[in-house]
């Protein structure tokens, strides 16, 4: 497991653990003890492997045996914006792209999302934050994936002008596929953002607002993939072709 901290609990050999829920899990359910190791990050670029001194209800002592810069974190910054599927898909979709290497995670709401905005999202952005910190621990990874507030249409277009590669998959596009796209590139991008469509795909009207962006059409193969489907396999190649 990997504790997640901010800097400021970070000094030159000691790291302060407050956080109450991570003090419990460390006690009760892995129930470590003084002498065992712990690894910190800081949730910016570095990672910290440590040794634990000393533990109360209020504290966990930790002293810094070794500090590196993050090992496990992609060198390209992926961000997906996806179309806000309905039911409990949205859980599936962070636990995975989190596992797969995804930077951050933007809800949209496109013209064929089911799901409507009732004033009630926030509730929904706090769980979907707490499953990516989970699936975070589990894989080790430096930093926790933000899951930004959600987005409009419009306002989605308008980001990516901040993104050196725009990628939305198409169920019509028949000619780039996504390893065209990725070979065919003259350089890596820094960052690049994905968009997915909701269950039921982007309306034309969107699609030539994402061609009017600077967004690449690409196919994802000769099947039609699920919404959340489409995300983890775009994000995959994405990451087999630029970062292994």
């Amino acid at each position: 497991m990997k504790l997640f901290t901010e800097s400021s609990n970070v000094g030159d050999k000691y790291i302060k653990i407050t956080d109450h829920g991570d003090i419990r899990h460390l006690c009760k359910v892995l129930r470590l003890r003084e002498g065992d190791t712990v690894d910190v990050s800081d949730r910016n670029q570095w990672e910290y492997e440590t040794e634990i001194l000393s533990i109360s209800e209020d504290e966990v002592l930790l002293a810094i045996c070794d500090k590196q810069k993050f090992a496990r974190e992609p060198q390209v910054h992926v961000t997906l914006f996806q179309g806000v599927p309905k039911a409990g898909k949205m859980e599936t979709i962070i636990q995975k792209c989190v596992e797969l290497g995804v930077y951050s995670i933007t809800p949209v709401f496109m013209e064929r999302s089911v799901v409507v905005e009732k004033g009630n999202f926030a509730k929904k952005l706090e769980r979907w934050q707490k499953v990516s910190d989970e699936a975070v621990k589990q894989c080790r990874r430096g930093i926790v994936p933000e899951v930004r507030k959600q987005q409009k249409f419009r306002e989605m277009t308008d980001a990516l002008a901040g993104y050196d590669l725009v990628i939305f998959p198409y169920e019509n596009e028949t000619g780039t596929t996504m390893k065209d796209c990725l070979r065919g590139l003259s350089e890596i991008p820094q960052r690049i953002a994905i968009v997915i469509g909701p269950e039921g795909g982007f309306a034309d009207s969107e699609a030539e607002l994402l061609d009017q962006a600077g967004a690449i059409r690409v196919s994802l193969g000769k099947t039609i993939l699920r919404t959340e489907t489409a995300g983890m396999a775009a994000l995959a190649m994405v990451m087999y072709e630029l970062e292994l």
